[in-house]
């Protein structure tokens, strides 16, 4: 019989292991730097009860206060939208937006109708508009002597208004017509990107999507949008409310989100209620715990692709957005919540010691900047308790920056010729 050399062999436990994970997570001093936390905030003026903390290791508690109780929670709704989204449409979904004609089509002049049939894009905007214009100008067409024809779902620059949004997009064809704003996002496109000019005679007409498919012509191009994981990063860097509502509209409302939460992530029905996807308004609630039990679901579903937490939301130090004048620690992935009386943060942080520790914290009461500071405070408190940790671990490394190649806005091979 051979004998085992176990000097020789690398003995490491698994992390998903339980008693591993208790082990780490088992750490009073960490609770006393939440206590002394939840103590400055009574001795501010805060009301203990109304201030919701979840810290752990994995699904293990290191330290809690009131971490089951349903608090308005702002932007972190933003997570449960986020959840849903993934969930039901999947990482590689892109919204369709499509241009036919209706008319007849003779040395590059349309006489009669451009039509656009919305997708339901949350992220159009006016880097995108002008590579479809261009992209039209590449098949030919320089005029439409008639209207251009709006159906289906379509948004540009986040209005809801689908008469305003085609508007935005005549404008945005047409190099002739561009405002100050639209020339500024003209600049951030690659050096070289042409202007169109791509003159629509008539007005912008909203029409019947049946009708009016039945009665087309032809298609010209299919527009693409930017992967939803770029467009949930986008979303998240900047709390875009409109983009947030206009996903979850899409999905069913937030019954369909809060639905999602508790099937996927395990959140228990009486820690989440809400009444939209952005997080506007008091009535969205979720409890700390809910929060981390979304966070940590995103991880699972993202790592099946590779991808991490830190894919679809801002990260310490290299995204702006919700994060400027924040003192946060490096390469955290975060997503912060703001009301007039509500300051909320939850994510995730390397450290030396304790690995990836996720958090929530939902701060109930007026003074948003003192509840920020103390938020920032209590976090590098525990990052000094635990060590900053001196590589970013894969649970943390990003591999989606947003207008950056490949997701950059206004890319031309996102249009393609029917």
């Amino acid at each position: 019989m051979q004998t085992l050399d176990l000097a020789s062999l690398e003995l490491m436990p698994a992390w998903e292991s339980p008693w591993l994970m208790q082990t780490l997570a088992s750490d009073p001093e960490a609770e006393a730097i939440l206590s002394q936390y939840v103590a400055g905030l009574s001795s501010a003026g805060f009301s203990p009860d109304l201030q919701g903390v979840w810290l752990g290791v994995g699904g293990y508690p290191i330290a809690q206060h009131r971490e089951a109780q349903r608090l308005p929670a702002a932007s972190l709704t933003k997570i449960a939208t986020t959840l849903a989204a993934l969930e039901t449409w999947g990482v590689n979904h892109r919204f369709e937006t499509l241009v036919g004609w209706r008319g007849t089509l003779s040395d590059g002049v349309l006489e009669g109708d451009l039509i656009i049939q919305g997708g339901s894009d949350p992220l159009f905007v006016w880097e995108e508009a002008i590579a479809l214009g261009n992209a039209l100008q590449q098949l030919g067409l320089q005029r439409v002597t008639g209207d251009l024809i709006v159906i289906g779902d379509f948004m540009m620059n986040f209005n809801t208004d689908p008469l305003a949004s085609g508007a935005l997009l005549q404008q945005a064809v047409n190099a002739d017509r561009w405002s100050a704003d639209v020339q500024r996002q003209y600049q951030t496109l690659p050096p070289g990107t042409p202007q169109p000019r791509l003159q629509i005679d008539g007005s912008v007409q909203l029409a019947s999507p049946q009708t009016t498919v039945a009665t087309a012509s032809g298609w010209l191009l299919r527009h693409q949008s930017l992967p939803l994981t770029a467009i949930l990063k986008a979303m998240n860097i900047y709390s875009n409310n409109v983009m947030s509502d206009r996903v979850a509209q899409i999905l069913g409302g937030p019954t369909a989100v809060m639905q999602v939460a508790t099937q996927v992530a395990g959140v228990q029905p009486e820690q989440i209620r809400l009444i939209n996807g952005s997080g506007l308004g008091e009535d969205n609630q979720i409890s700390a715990q809910a929060v981390v039990q979304m966070l940590q679901a995103i991880q699972s579903t993202l790592a099946a692709h590779q991808l991490t937490v830190a894919d679809l939301f801002p990260v310490a130090g290299t995204d702006t957005g919700t994060l400027v004048d924040r003192q946060l620690p490096s390469h955290a992935a975060l997503k912060t919540g703001s009301l007039a009386v509500v300051s909320a943060l939850a994510g995730a942080f390397p450290t030396e010691k304790k690995g990836v520790v996720w958090f929530s914290i939902i701060n109930y009461g007026a003074g948003l900047d003192e509840l920020r500071y103390r938020q920032d405070q209590l976090l590098a408190a525990l990052e000094q308790r635990w060590g900053k940790a001196q590589q970013i671990p894969p649970e943390l490394k990003t591999t989606i920056r947003f207008n950056q190649a490949p997701y950059r806005l206004g890319d031309p091979q996102r249009n393609q010729t029917l």
